[in-house]
């Protein structure tokens, strides 16, 4: 079986989030048909900067439904490429127009799309603001493909209920499969930390520089953080740019584009994560759970973990359940290392749990 994975982006640098969900579909892909059935197509490559050209031909071509790094001729491309493969597995239902254009010129394989969110609904949180001019242009590109997805994909993954319920009520058909994110397991240990919570914690948000994160973040910081006595560490691809945010205060310490997360997992006493937008799961709650972390977050960032938040941490949506929980982590005894959090990683949510629901989607 030879599988053509069509993904997003060749990172270079530091993966954000989703890169590192669609890595972990690749390697699984790769753990089931061999390494060598295996090839990718990349939309973008960070090595490249786009020219002027091309960003205009990414706008010029949108709203007849190619996102941005697409265009007629690639497409074209990419379906006669597909031809000596007899999996295409779409990596972002983003990429809708692909499943769409391979299932008109015949082809004869499965096309598996792979939906890392309502790309709609995520769209519509990173460009909140109804005057940007690229809300009206990438929204509507968003929605269409999340059609496409739908109607010419042989088979379709989602990430949560949630997302599947919101593709039935958008779309129409439910996913073939419930997929969740997951990771390569590499915090395997014969010993694991034996520290506790300090009595001052050192808290930590992780995520790249987007608009539900920025906003998540100064939330905290103007309605959390003036009623507790933690330390604060922002780590994130493009974080550097809230050094410019006039409500940043100046013992919050900033890290961004970090190489290596696995120091900064093992100092946190505290992950919190004030999340309040966005679709599919989150990353960094995963990422969390695998390095055994005491996680206080938002309903958002809990999405699609089956999991006791009260074991793994807390689950709030007020500054006073904030509050409330990040006092109670100092005031009384907590491990550092959440055995509970990790346990439900290594059940649920790593690379070797998620190998037989994707062969079930694979002819």
């Amino acid at each position: 079986m030879r599988i053509l994975v069509i993904r997003y982006k060749k990172t270079r640098g530091v993966p954000e989030g989703g890169e590192k969900a669609s890595e972990l579909n690749r390697t699984v892909l790769c753990r089931i048909a061999g390494e060598e059935n295996v090839d990718t197509y990349f939309i973008h490559d960070e090595a490249h900067r786009r020219t002027a050209w091309e960003y205009l031909q990414g706008v010029m071509y949108m709203p007849l439904g190619y996102y941005f790094g697409l265009t007629p001729q690639r497409v074209k491309a990419i379906v006669e490429k597909a031809a000596v493969y007899d999996v295409v597995f779409v990596d972002r239902s983003v990429f809708g127009i692909v499943a769409k254009k391979l299932k008109e010129s015949g082809y004869k394989g499965r096309v598996i799309c792979f939906f890392h969110n309502v790309e709609a609904v995520y769209f519509a949180a990173k460009y909140s603001n109804r005057l940007n001019p690229m809300r009206w242009l990438v929204v509507p590109c968003a929605d269409r493909n999340d059609r496409w997805s739908c109607r010419y994909a042989d088979r379709t993954i989602a990430l949560s209920r949630r997302d599947d319920d919101e593709f039935f009520r958008r779309y129409g058909r439910h996913a073939d499969q419930l997929i969740p994110i997951a990771f390569v397991d590499t915090y395997q240990r014969d010993t694991y930390p034996t520290a506790y919570v300090a009595k001052r914690p050192l808290c930590v948000f992780l995520g790249a520089y987007f608009p539900a994160n920025v906003e998540g973040i100064e939330w905290f910081v103007k309605n959390v953080l003036p009623r507790v006595d933690i330390r604060m560490l922002v780590v994130g691809k493009g974080m550097e740019r809230l050094k410019d945010a006039e409500w940043l205060r100046s013992d919050i310490e900033v890290q961004s584009n970090v190489p290596d997360l696995a120091p900064v997992f093992e100092e946190a006493d505290l992950m919190v994560l004030p999340i309040f937008k966005g679709s599919g799961m989150k990353v960094k709650t995963c990422e969390s759970m695998m390095y055994g972390k005491n996680i206080i977050g938002t309903p958002e960032a809990w999405s699609g973990y089956e999991v006791d938040y009260a074991k793994a941490g807390a689950c709030c949506l007020t500054a006073d359940e904030f509050v409330g929980a990040i006092n109670g982590f100092c005031s009384t005894p907590h491990p550092r290392f959440n055995a509970y959090s990790r346990q439900m990683f290594v059940e649920n949510y790593s690379a070797d749990r998620m190998v037989d629901k994707f062969r079930a989607v694979l002819p």
